[in-house]
């Protein structure tokens, strides 16, 4: 059986082994393949019966190119790089890996937070450039310093990973209030479920931790902004198009918004007209809330897993 990995680099730049997977079939590696030229992408699948990507688009187009693909695996939670309803038409069966980065992107949520309280690599570098050693006081902040305790999160998406992130807030002394259309009694422990004009209403901190569907697109926008309070911080490690993001822009720039943390965005890698560049106290990271080593080795682990089930017969953790 011939596997292919058609853009390993992220998942894999070198402190991981193919190793297990190598086992399955005769493998190969690419680190990237191009995003959009389907006839390449159709070169390196080639005769493989099973093609593992992470966010090289698999079009219907590839698919008719390529009549030997009989499994598609993605080294990641979201599939929406597949043409899932073309893959089934073909009986060729898709599978993800869930709840590989529970706590990382729990933690990652936090850190963001943390760092909008904090500002600490800020004032570090502002220690390394000899102010602290020429400072006629004997400390110096350069930003407001936030405590949580007492504050109240707001966490909209209430599934493994917001509960995650809401229980680290507890931790921290939070009140946390969660929107979810799916409740649960591991989500009560935790949270308060309400209604969305509620937690926008009282919530100090709202993070998103929700799937991107059409009704949650841009569910971060003026109208809802309007509803939040004044001073508000906004956190997204989930998905980009949550936010419209000019207006999330226009709301940090007039005050309405304190700071926003976010890990995503709408077109990634980002482009540089963005407008949330160029806000008001506005964090941007590249997309690594998923990134330790150990999330990866999960996704890998789980990868193997899901191969070996449909050598099996029985594939795992289909989304098609």
């Amino acid at each position: 059986m011939k596997i292919v990995v058609l853009d390993g680099a992220v998942e894999n730049p070198g402190d991981l082994s193919w190793e297990e997977l190598g086992k399955l079939g005769e493998l190969t590696v690419y680190e990237r393949t191009s995003m959009t030229d389907e006839a390449e992408i159709a070169r390196r699948i080639g005769g493989a019966s099973v093609v593992i990507t992470n966010k090289t688009p698999i079009t219907r187009g590839v698919l008719e190119r390529c009549p030997s693909v009989r499994y598609i695996s993605v080294l990641a939670t979201g599939y929406n790089v597949i043409d899932c309803a073309a893959a089934r038409e073909k009986g060729i069966p898709v599978s993800n890996v869930p709840a590989y980065g529970t706590y990382v992107v729990g933690q990652f949520a936090i850190a963001l937070l943390l760092e909008i309280c904090h500002h600490i690599g800020a004032h570090s570098e502002a220690v390394r450039q000899g102010r602290w050693e020429h400072s006629t006081d004997w400390c110096f902040w350069d930003y407001p310093l936030m405590e949580l305790a007492g504050k109240t999160m707001g966490i909209i998406g209430f599934g493994r990973i917001g509960q995650k992130t809401g229980t680290i807030a507890k931790a921290l002394g939070m009140e946390v209030l969660a929107y979810s259309p799916h409740e649960s009694e591991s989500g009560r422990a935790i949270a308060q479920y309400t209604d969305l004009d509620t937690l926008l209403a009282k919530s100090d901190v709202i993070s998103l931790h929700c799937p991107l569907f059409p009704e949650t697109r841009e569910i971060i926008n003026r109208e809802t902004i309007a509803k939040m309070k004044d001073g508000v911080i906004i956190l997204n490690n989930s998905r980009g198009p949550l936010i419209a993001e000019q207006d999330l822009a226009d709301a940090l720039n007039s005050g309405k918004v304190y700071a926003a943390g976010l890990d995503v965005v709408g077109e990634e890698p980002i482009r540089g007209d963005n407008p949330l560049l160029r806000a008001k106290n506005c964090i941007v990271t590249p997309h690594i809330s998923w990134a330790s080593r150990e999330s990866r080795q999960r996704i890998l682990d789980c990868t193997v897993k899901n191969v070996k089930a449909f050598q099996a017969g029985a594939p795992i953790h289909v989304v098609n």
